[in-house]
């Protein structure tokens, strides 16, 4: 085999290579868009269980027997040392309901609960209250329930027959 043709060879090669990182960029932008909609996706149905849960509890603030002054949807802790987010906070003189909202509720999710704990009562405003911790999701495996109730955090779980109606000036067909 002459240099010539281990040149032309060598040609090909980084032509085909070439041509097979911009395929596989192709590849790759595709796979970003996808993920970026399942990821959406994901985001739309924790949405929607958060909303759920937040109207369910927003006109009568009692929870496990105890009456709560203030609902507060989606708190988040930004300081140097701590970064989290809460979906929902009830919240009265001396107590505290933390609820961690899922669409699907998952074991791992019972888990967090404790670190969440740490962290709240790290801020001043709540460090002497008493914190009680649940979960709440559309979909709650018997496996999960077990684990909170396990770990002594309550769980809420969505019940069909709760629904409010909006209607102004109906159109009669």
């Amino acid at each position: 085999m002459s240099d010539q043709d281990l040149k032309n060879m060598m040609a090909k090669l980084i032509a085909s290579q070439v041509k097979t990182d911009a395929q596989l960029a192709k590849t790759d932008e595709r796979l970003n868009k996808i993920a970026k909609m399942v990821g959406g996706m994901g985001n739309n149905q924790g949405d929607v269980a958060e909303e759920y849960f937040v109207n369910s509890l927003k006109d009568n603030l009692e929870l496990l027997g105890r009456h709560y002054d203030v609902l507060i949807p989606n708190f988040t802790i930004k300081s140097k040392n701590i970064t989290d987010e809460y979906d929902i906070l009830l919240v009265n003189g001396k107590e505290l309901a933390m609820i961690e909202v899922k669409y699907k509720l998952h074991q791992n999710d019972v888990k967090g609960l404790e670190k969440k704990i740490i962290n709240l009562k790290a801020l001043p405003q709540y460090k002497n209250y008493k914190i009680y911790a649940g979960v709440a999701g559309f979909k709650v495996p018997q496996d999960t329930i077990d684990l909170a109730i396990k770990k002594g955090y309550f769980v809420l779980q969505r019940k069909g027959d709760v629904i409010d109606t909006y209607a102004r000036e109906l159109k009669v067909s």
